[in-house]
Order: C-alpha cells, then sequence, then structure tokens
C-alpha cells in the first residue's frame, strides 16, 4: 500500500515511518512542513529507502496537498502533523491554531476530494487515520480514574483546545460525509529522537550538561508514559486493522509522577555516564522548582483495555527498560543532539526556562 504520514519527521512520525520502512512492504511519503521540532536526521536510517520519499509541504496547503494525493496516491493518510509543546502554545498559540485546526481541515478536505474520485474498491479500503493525544481530556482527580473512549472532553491549555477541535472535525467529517477515518487518543511519549524541549531528554542533557534540572511546581503531577516504538506499532495496528470510525486510547500503563521521572534519570546517569561534570557530587543535586504552568494538569491516565481486546496491541516496554534504552540512546547519538540544539531551540529554552548559557 501506499501509505501518507503527514508529520513524519517529527518525533512520533519518524518513529511511525521507521517501524513502515523497515517491517513492511508499504510506501510511504513523509510530508512535513519542516518547523523547528522537525528533524529529517531522525529519519537517515531510511532516508534512501526505495519506498521512502519526502515532501517539504505545509498541511494548510491546499494546493500542494491536491498534488500530492494526486501523484502519490495514498491507500491510507497518517496524520500527526501538529504543533504539541504546551509551553510553546501557552506563549504562542497561533501556530497550533493555524497548523492543528486550519491544517487538518485543509487535509480532511484533500483526503475528501480524492476519496470520492476513487473507485469503489479502493474507497472501501482507504483510511484517514487521526493521531491525537490523552490532553483532550483534561485531568483526572481520583487516583483510581482512567480516561476511555468514551471520557468528555475538556481541555486545559491552547495546545489541546487545538487538538480537541480537529478531534471534532475529523469525526464531523465522517459523520457528515462518510470519510472513512480512525482516530487514537496517547499519552506522554518518549524514546529517541524525542525534540530536546520535552522533559525526558531535557532533563537527560541538562543533567550531562551540569545544568538545571528544572521542574514545575512540586513534581506531583502523573503521566502515563509510552515508549515511541510502542506507539508506533499500535498506530500501524489501528490504520491497517480497525473498524472505520472506532476511537482508542493507547498507553504505556506507566503511570510516574514528574518528580519520580527525573530522579530516575538522574539514577541511571549516576551508572551509565558517572564522570559528571565539575563541580558536581550528584545528579540530583541539579535538580530545580519552578513556577508551575499556568493551568496545569494534574493527572492523566489511560484506559488502553479496548486496543487491547480489539487488536492484540500490548506494549512491550515497561517504564523501566523504555527508560534506559532512551538514555542510552542519549549517550551514544552525540551528533543528534549537538545539530538539534542549535538556533532557535536553544534560543527558546533560555528564554522559557530562564536557563543560564
Amino acid at each position: 500500500m501506499n501509505i501518507l504520514v503527514t508529520g513524519g519527521a517529527g518525533f512520533i512520525g519518524s518513529a511511525v515511518v521507521r517501524h513502515i520502512i523497515q517491517h513492511t512492504s508499504h510506501h510511504v511519503l513523509n510530508v512535513d512542513k519542516l518547523t523547528y521540532a522537525g528533524n529529517l536526521e531522525s529519519l537517515a536510517s531510511v532516508a534512501d529507502h526505495e519506498r521512502y520519499q519526502f515532501s517539504q509541504t505545509d498541511i494548510c496547503d491546499r494546493v500542494a496537498l491536491d498534488q500530492l494525493f494526486k501523484t502519490f496516491q495514498p491507500d491510507l493518510v497518517m496524520h500527526l502533523a501538529a504543533e504539541s509543546h504546551v509551553d510553546r502554545s501557552i506563549t504562542g498559540s497561533k501556530d497550533f491554531i493555524e497548523t492543528n485546526i486550519i491544517g487538518t481541515y485543509q487535509l480532511l478536505e484533500a483526503a475528501r476530494f480524492y476519496w470520492n474520485a476513487l473507485e469503489e474498491s479502493k474507497k472501501a479500503t482507504f483510511r484517514f487515520h487521526h493521531i491525537s493525544t490523552d490532553e483532550v481530556y483534561g485531568d483526572l482527580e481520583g487516583t483510581d480514574d482512567l480516561f476511555t473512549e468514551t471520557t468528555p472532553y475538556a481541555p486545559s491549555s491552547p495546545y489541546s483546545a487545538s487538538k480537541a477541535s480537529s478531534d471534532h472535525l475529523v469525526r464531523a467529517w465522517h459523520r457528515t460525509y462518510g470519510l472513512p477515518v480512525v482516530l487514537t487518543n496517547c499519552s506522554n511519549n518518549y524514546g529517541p529522537y524525542h525534540f530536546p524541549e520535552k522533559l525526558i531528554p531535557l532533563i537527560i542533557l541538562n543533567a550531562l550538561a551540569g545544568k538545571a534540572l528544572p521542574v514545575y511546581g512540586n513534581g506531583e503531577q502523573i503521566r502515563d508514559w509510552l515508549y515511541v516504538e510502542d506507539h508506533a506499532r499500535a498506530l500501524y495496528t489501528v490504520v491497517t486493522e480497525a473498524k472505520v470510525g472506532e476511537t482508542y486510547n493507547i498507553g504505556g500503563h506507566n503511570e510516574q509522577k514528574n518528580i519520580d521521572v527525573v530522579k530516575s534519570i538522574c539514577t541511571l546517569l549516576e551508572e551509565l555516564a558517572p564522570n559528571k561534570p565539575s563541580g558536581i557530587e550528584h545528579y540530583q543535586d541539579l535538580i530545580t522548582y519552578v513556577k508551575d504552568r499556568p493551568g496545569h494538569d494534574l493527572r492523566y491516565a489511560i484506559d488502553a483495555s479496548k486496543i487491547e481486546k480489539d487488536l492484540a496491541w500490548v506494549p512491550l516496554e515497561s517504564f523501566e527498560t523504555g527508560l534506559r534504552k532512551t538514555v542510552q540512546w542519549y549517550l551514544s547519538n552525540t551528533k543528534w543532539i549537538e545539530n538539534v540544539q542549535s538556533g532557535e531551540y536553544k534560543n527558546w529554552l533560555v528564554e522559557q526556562y530562564q536557563a543560564d548559557e
């Protein structure tokens, strides 16, 4: 099959592209605008593969999208392109509205007109897979509550509100126009090639550099962590096997407090990178509590029983095994890190956390 992946140069998108090229016989067209978080170096292992091609295209550009659909003739669309960092959405929401809402609208329309023109046998197998987040549900108050596929939406940030909007658009295009869609909402991802503004890579790289390890508030916020390669497997399973109109929550069964995640990274670094920067006795000494994020959700937790029951998917990595693999990857891929830590990212990081150079 031909699979069109939007946002395929991003963290989760690149994992999806690598998975499809390395583990299937399908062709992939990666459509990515290459914003600050899009990194083609994350696709170096498949960049020259005969079944892979790349187009630097903004999903808000309808004319360009129509041309890509016409020439590539996708059987499946996996829509991952999105602005995704909560802090950035608080300081500048415009890009989130444009990409996550307007971009999804343009992609839906391009897919709808393409799908309408297909012969009946092709129409029956076409799928539009929209990849979303558990943040659309807001947060959980109880310690035993879980997000299910029917949890009401209550987004807290401009980011999650924009993703909730895009989810509603996708469902509306299914109900109104019959576009064959499937949706997934995932918990926090982590793993190799993660852009360093997110918690786990930020803590790893700051610790190695002897910089402060910023923790919002008291660090008691709870997240369910999903190893990115487990997520890529789940997404491929859903787009190829799920029934039209279904929604699946994808989680790692790994609830952790943010402060415990930070401390676990410090413990691993004591073992794997014992030669610390000058003047530092223990990595945990670098932990610094900073002012909490506005509207910060306290707890996310996914009930992933539906995808296990319907599609037989379960995560292969525990948080302990996945975190060790992640820390080892960052220790072994200094060139990728050096390249991504330049320019806009470094300037933004200093501004956001008031960090020292």
